[in-house]
């Protein structure tokens, strides 16, 4: 059994220790918002927060996840920081960036891309371009690099605003 803390709701799952956080997220849990991409921990399509900090988590087992605190897309934008395990009304202002810039052409990438860039911004308000380049890993095939970048600066400044 391993408990932690998903979007700001205590949770216990009875799962292998070595089983991939992606799974346990999206089969075990049913949140499905956090995608599967590459498998090996580099396109970033399966990052959520860790305690604040962006994870991949299709190579992290769900071990490391033992009494820490996890958010995922689901629960970025809802009610308080960490939301709920459910879909709120309210978004993150990185994901009203995201509608704004009209980041997204397939998708896929975004739930992933949006947690990283949240985690850029809760550490960095204010990130240059180069910074989000340095930050923002994640692999988008449609090459939305441009928006993402708009996006984000976007969002630091309605932060600000706050």
């Amino acid at each position: 059994m391993i408990s932690f803390i998903l979007n700001g709701a205590a949770v216990t799952v009875d799962v292998e220790d070595d089983t991939p956080l992606l799974w346990v997220l999206r089969d075990t849990i049913g949140l499905t918002g956090t995608k599967f991409g590459c498998g090996i921990g580099a396109c970033g399509a399966c990052t959520v927060h860790m305690d604040g900090r962006p994870v991949r988590t299709c190579v992290l087992p769900v071990e490391v996840a033992e009494g820490r605190s996890i958010t995922t897309i689901e629960g970025l934008g809802s009610t308080g920081s960490a939301g709920s395990t459910g879909s709120g009304d309210a978004r993150h202002a990185v994901q009203q960036a995201w509608i704004d810039a009209q980041v997204p052409q397939c998708g896929y990438c975004q739930s992933g891309m949006i947690m990283a860039a949240a985690a850029l911004l809760d550490a960095n308000p204010d990130p240059s371009d180069a910074d989000i380049d340095a930050a923002i890993t994640n692999i988008c095939r449609c090459g939305t690099y441009q928006r993402v970048r708009t996006a984000i600066h976007a969002a630091a400044r309605a932060r600000r605003v706050e």
